[in-house]
């Protein structure tokens, strides 16, 4: 893939995000897709990304927005920066009780790709910093 054709892969990824249509995400991952989660664990499989992402739904509701997009001149890995604004829903185990917080948080955010789809997914964002925004919000 190109370049370019990268970045409107990752456009598609976010623009599928932010209108909470998983099965458009899931149909731009490779079956064996590698999800690096944000201070967790390793999952690979789409199988596995889906479910992911319909747990994740019960806990928040978020988009993401001022979306900057950095491919390698082959295509075949992106960066992506980006503020994710979001509603805390439901209490997530082990973190701040949920009262509907709002948050907005800088993310970053590292794919692979192969054969015109994603293969690896690396999310970070700076969790104490949204526990301060979830607790602070809850004050």
């Amino acid at each position: 893939m190109s370049a370019e054709q990268t970045h409107a892969l990752i456009a598609s990824y976010y623009d599928a995000f932010n209108r909470e249509d998983h099965a458009a995400i899931l149909a731009l991952l490779s079956e064996d897709v590698v999800h690096d989660i944000n201070q967790g664990g390793q999952e690979i499989g789409r199988d596995k990304f889906a479910a992911f992402l319909k747990r994740m739904d019960g806990f928040y509701r978020e988009r993401s927005a001022d979306r900057v997009v950095m491919t390698t001149p082959d295509g075949a890995r992106a960066a992506v920066e980006f503020v994710v604004h979001g509603e805390y829903l439901k209490t997530e185990q082990g973190l701040p009780p949920a009262t509907g917080q709002k948050y907005a948080l800088p993310v970053g955010a590292f794919f692979a790709i192969r054969d015109g789809k994603i293969t690896r997914v690396t999310n970070y964002y700076n969790l104490p910093l949204w526990v301060r925004q979830i607790n602070d919000a809850s004050a």
